[in-house]
């Protein structure tokens, strides 16, 4: 499942209907007093999380949004119709952004969350509201006000509960291929992975898991380098990560690429590192079980790694099953405590 992560869309908000200046006219009442009705209030624009949505490839083609105008009064104290609201549907997990300003307007996290981006303008005033002992016949009137208008960021964050993270080419990808039914791109070079991709793993009748697979990192990351922060934002959402290396890469040394990646989520986020990571050590096909459980305990050892540790091979699907049953366990046993 490919993910378009971010758009940006102007949203306008309905003007107000202006007052109506209006006298009542009738045979026997050649000079009845003022009867203008007010306008009707313009329609605001409300963003709503619908869990049916899963991207936002809609809001790049579609970048202006904007709600109905309320009409304006009339005679014999008719008041204006408002204008109809516009509700957006947006992905759950969907940031929202003041464009101009980077302030955050809403964090749609949960499914139906309703978030008012735009408020329509207030209806005008009629010259019936202005009639008093002292004016009998008031010309006056307010016009309906305009409507909000504003540049909108919408950033979706990945809502999976395990998500992976590691350097390119460290096999994250084979390994949600082979875990699960997602299908993303693979190739031997970095960035293979452009957009998050989410797979689900059964891992028995009515017991699954929302698995993402993210794009690499590289020193700077938390700076902007490479996918930088279009990775580092979606990590935050899962509720397990699993720290993929590769157990015997072509270039530099496991430890380093781990300490690499730790030092990237802790610069993006302090709060990061708190969150329960185990180590999984990959490729272990390229190895014989002799040497590859040597290099593991040798990694464990220089990492003084005290976590789970698992060794896996995406391409020959050995360990993943015992990956899979943890992680479920693990996952029901912090829905437990929550009382979920």
């Amino acid at each position: 499942m490919k993910f378009v992560d971010e758009a940006k869309i102007t949203v306008e908000a309905g003007r107000g209907g202006n007052g109506a200046c209006s006298f009542l006219r009738l045979k026997f009442m050649p000079d009845g007093g003022p009867d203008g009705g007010d306008g009707g209030d313009g329609g605001s624009v409300f963003l709503i999380s619908d869990g049916s949505v899963n991207t936002l490839v809609d809001y790049r083609f579609m970048r202006t949004h904007q709600a109905q105008d309320g009409q304006k009064g009339g005679g014999s104290d008719c008041t204006g119709r408002s204008g109809e609201d516009l509700y957006l549907r947006v992905p759950v997990g969907t940031m929202i952004y003041d464009d101009d300003t980077d302030e955050l307007i809403a964090d749609l996290a949960e499914n139906t969350q309703v978030a008012c981006v735009a408020k329509g303008g207030r209806h005008g005033v009629g010259n019936a509201k202005f009639k008093s002992s002292t004016n009998r016949a008031p010309r006056r009137t307010i016009p309906g006000e305009e409507g909000e208008l504003r540049h909108l960021r919408l950033e979706l964050k990945v809502l999976a509960d395990v998500g992976l993270v590691g350097m390119p080419n460290a096999g994250k990808s084979t390994l949600i291929t082979a875990m699960s039914a997602a299908r993303p791109k693979i190739a031997d070079y970095p960035f293979t992975t452009l957009h998050p991709n989410l797979g689900v793993v059964q891992v028995s009748n009515f017991r699954s898991f929302v698995m993402a697979d993210l794009p690499g990192l590289i020193a700077g990351a938390a700076e902007g380098a490479g996918l930088g922060i279009r990775f580092l934002k979606h990590v935050s959402r899962t509720r397990l990560l699993y720290h993929v290396i590769d157990i015997c890469p072509l270039e530099g040394d496991p430890v380093d690429h781990f300490n690499l990646i730790t030092e990237e989520l802790g610069k993006f986020s302090p709060e990061l590192l708190t969150k329960e990571r185990w180590l999984v050590l990959n490729k272990i096909d390229q190895l014989s079980e002799e040497e590859a459980n040597q290099r593991c305990a040798d990694i464990v050892q220089q990492l003084n790694w005290q976590g789970p540790v698992y060794l896996t091979s995406g391409i020959a699907k050995k360990g993943l099953e015992d990956l899979a049953k943890s992680s479920m366990q693990y996952l029901e046993s912090i829905d437990s405590s929550r009382g979920d």
